[in-house]
């Protein structure tokens, strides 16, 4: 069975990390280059009205559809974030065929509007579908604890323990303290911390001191891990993309 290659990533809604400049282009352009088979989103913009009236290249499409046009992915969006003029949430994108699942509402408070997209790829080859689970979380710990619990019960019901599966994204667990406890609940493998033993600082893109990303697998073999940290990435998003190479562990 023919390996895949995943990559995940914070885009920061396509601006700069200081939100003065309109990266959706470029990061496109650098996502396009790494030449995945699946890519895991976070912050992607649905709609902005303001930003689209403020900057001349902020563009009226969705930020899912540019790259699914750009790149030839098909794309799925799953809408976290809503206020009355805008929307973020999490998007998976693929050259293969995308069966969108469900999107996860883990949302615990007001302030921050959470989701877990599940969608499902059959790379070629491989006997059973890789579940992708796109993730972003909370940033206080307490707040992760029941995302936690939510992102638990929905595998166990939803998911077959026999399933290859990917759950990939923002953590936000700064401290490096609780998202592995969610590894250990469902028997995940964190793909960095078995592949490099540890893992990679991804946050700030441009002097990364903190692990937020994390990518997690379950019934797959990690041939790479790796993490984009050039001079070009540390000049797009706040966050640096991770990728994975993987196929279906040999019974």
């Amino acid at each position: 069975m023919s390996p895949i290659t995943v990559t995940s990533y914070n885009m920061h809604k396509g601006m700069s990390a200081l939100n003065r400049k309109v990266q959706l282009d470029s990061m496109a352009d650098a996502l396009h280059r790494l030449n995945s088979d699946v890519l895991f989103l976070q912050e992607v913009q649905g709609e902005h009205r303001r930003r689209r009236n403020r900057f001349a290249d902020f563009p009226k499409e969705p930020h899912y559809d540019v790259l699914g046009n750009r790149l030839s992915y098909n794309s799925s969006y799953g809408r976290n974030a809503v206020y009355r003029e805008r929307d973020h949430g999490n998007a998976i994108l693929s050259h293969l065929p995308i069966d969108t699942r469900h999107n996860l509402d883990i949302s615990v408070n007001r302030l921050e509007q959470r989701g877990v997209l599940h969608c499902e790829v059959l790379p070629d080859g491989w006997d059973s579908p890789l579940v992708c689970l796109c993730a972003h979380l909370n940033l206080r710990e307490p707040d992760r604890a029941k995302q936690y619990r939510a992102i638990y019960d929905y595998v166990a019901r939803h998911v077959s323990p026999e399933s290859p599966l990917i759950i990939a994204g923002d953590f936000n667990d700064w401290r490096e303290k609780s998202a592995a406890s969610l590894g250990r609940a469902l028997k995940l493998d964190e793909a960095f911390v078995d592949a490099k033993g540890r893992r990679p600082k991804t946050f700030p893109a441009r002097l990364p001191v903190l692990s937020l990303d994390r990518v997690y697998t379950r019934n797959l073999e990690v041939l790479d891990a790796k993490i984009h940290n050039s001079a070009h990435w540390q000049k797009l998003s706040d966050h640096l993309p991770l990728s994975v190479r993987v196929r279906p562990k040999k019974p």
